[in-house]
């Protein structure tokens, strides 16, 4: 019955309508809720990850963000098997809380290695088959790229360096026709709070109870803020706009947080970001 079940899905995705999107990371949380919405919109679906997107109109190519070259080769196939692709989403993620001083050189890689090189190679795999179809790429970035969250610095970084990438890939394929974008959203409820990686006493040493509390505020923030359906449709809305903006926010909330941000000086950004995750 599964083998039946899975030539269903994929003849369903080879077939001859709609637009074609490749989605990495769409097994579950915001990826998942941006394949659900896409699939009733029309689209051929394809979700790139390692486990597989319980969705029957969601094709699934098997593939780690994290092992170089695994990306490139499931977007080939999804690019040679469709003739080309219209939208390309990012929302592969992870997130580790630890001390700066005492974090591993194996986490804080792999963490980058998922959050911002694998969106590298995806638009640059990508790329070839966006022009035949003046696609669009959304990358999902996070509004802690722009503000420091406690002992979770190495995720910042990479969202903010996620925010420039979108920046640059846009300057340069706009003339060829295809648009980039990131979309900032705040903390959203999904699992993704339950799969960070958060040091112990044995690994945070002297900084134990500071991580700890910090860990448990982000928690809360994440799961009493956004539905992850709305943040679908953020990138939904965004993926269709004619004229996508290259930064682009998810919620009216971190709207207005967006543009403080911009206006308050890092110093005080700094002290309420301490003050919100308790640790003064």
């Amino acid at each position: 019955m599964e083998q039946e079940r899975e030539k269903e899905t994929q003849a369903a995705a080879r077939a001859p309508h709609g637009k074609t999107a490749a989605l990495i990371g769409a097994s579950s949380g915001i990826g998942r809720e941006t394949a659900m919405k896409l699939c009733a919109r029309g689209y051929r679906v394809f979700n790139v990850s390692r486990t597989p997107c319980k969705g029957e109109r969601v094709r699934t190519i098997t593939a780690d963000a994290a092992q170089e070259g695994e990306l490139t080769a499931a977007i080939r196939t999804v690019g040679e098997e469709t003739g080309g692709i219209d939208l390309l989403v990012y929302s592969a993620g992870y997130s580790l809380c630890a001390p700066l001083e005492h974090a591993k050189s194996g986490d804080y890689r792999y963490l980058f290695e998922v959050n911002f090189f694998g969106a590298a190679e995806a638009i640059r795999s990508a790329a070839p088959y966006l022009k035949k179809r003046n696609g669009r790429v959304v990358l999902v970035g996070s509004m802690g790229g722009e503000m420091p969250i406690p002992y979770d610095g190495f995720y910042s970084a990479s969202k903010a360096a996620l925010c420039m990438l979108a920046k640059e890939a846009d300057m340069e394929l706009r003339d060829r026709g295809v648009r980039v974008s990131v979309l900032l959203p705040g903390g959203t409820s999904t699992d993704f709070t339950y799969h960070r990686r958060v040091y112990g006493e044995e690994e945070s040493f002297s900084y134990a109870s500071s991580v700890k509390k910090a860990s448990a505020a982000l928690a809360n923030i994440e799961q009493g803020g956004m539905n992850p359906s709305l943040v679908a449709e953020a990138i939904v809305r965004l993926a269709e706009k004619r004229n996508p903006p290259p930064v682009a926010v998810a919620g009216g909330g971190n709207t207005a947080l967006y543009i403080a941000r911009k206006l308050l000086p890092d110093r005080t950004v700094n002290w309420l970001m301490r003050k919100k995750f308790n640790q003064n």
